[in-house]
């Protein structure tokens, strides 16, 4: 055998033992995704539903949201229009391509005008579907695309965000586990907002001013429960 064999035979069985290893790898890789370990949850969360639902609401006032609750969710275009009327705000809302808010009953609550769409920053007030809640920390989960554009999260003044009471979960591991199953591989969402009260920051002096960064003002309408 010639040097440039031996050579070239050695960097063969180099490589493909590091072919088995990068195997091997790829194989644990993909074990852990499909059976992730759970991490240590807090018990803070872990209720049964009518005390998580209100555990929830406790935390997300907290945080300087206001919490009502409806029925259902044809009576939610009534409280949202309420809302408007409270905070002395035009009667006008602009919602995403969401279907269940698509469905509700809007024009039994006219005057109330909804546009549809993105938000161009000249809304006052917009209305989101969220995802899910967090009841440990009083946390809206909201998904982007068109059925909840993000703009819509960041630019009107206030911000209405409607959650059913079954989406509220204790935890973020339990919601996060929720996003997989609705979406599954692959087809995740852009991007997953988590809103904790209306938009803040103390940066300047350690003042604290609402809206810095976004809605001075967060409702949430409850659903069901």
């Amino acid at each position: 055998m010639s040097g440039r064999d031996a050579i070239l035979g050695r960097l063969k069985r180099r490589l493909e033992r590091e072919g088995d290893l990068e195997s091997a790898r790829a194989d644990e890789v993909a074990r852990r995704l499909d059976d992730a370990p759970a991490g240590i949850i807090p018990a803070r969360g872990q209720l049964p539903g009518g005390e998580r639902i209100a555990l929830f609401q406790r935390m997300a006032e907290a945080v300087q949201a206001s919490v009502e609750h409806v029925a259902a969710m044809a009576d939610v275009p009534k409280a949202i229009a309420h809302q408007l009327s409270q905070r002395n705000l035009p009667a006008a809302v602009r919602i995403g391509a969401d279907a269940a808010l698509a469905a509700m009953p809007w024009e039994a609550s006219a005057p109330l005008e909804v546009r549809h769409g993105p938000s161009d920053g000249n809304d006052l007030a917009a209305v989101s579907h969220a995802l899910a809640g967090i009841a440990e920390t009083g946390t809206l989960v909201l998904a982007s695309g068109t059925d909840n554009p993000t703009t819509l999260n960041f630019l009107p003044d206030l911000h209405i965000v409607v959650v059913e009471a079954g989406d509220i979960d204790g935890d973020m591991e339990a919601v996060l586990a929720r996003i997989r199953r609705k979406f599954g591989k692959g087809t995740m969402p852009r991007a997953l907002n988590m809103v904790a009260g209306p938009s803040r920051s103390a940066d300047i002096e350690q003042t604290l001013i609402l809206g810095a960064h976004g809605p001075r003002a967060l409702h949430v309408v409850i659903v069901g429960g």
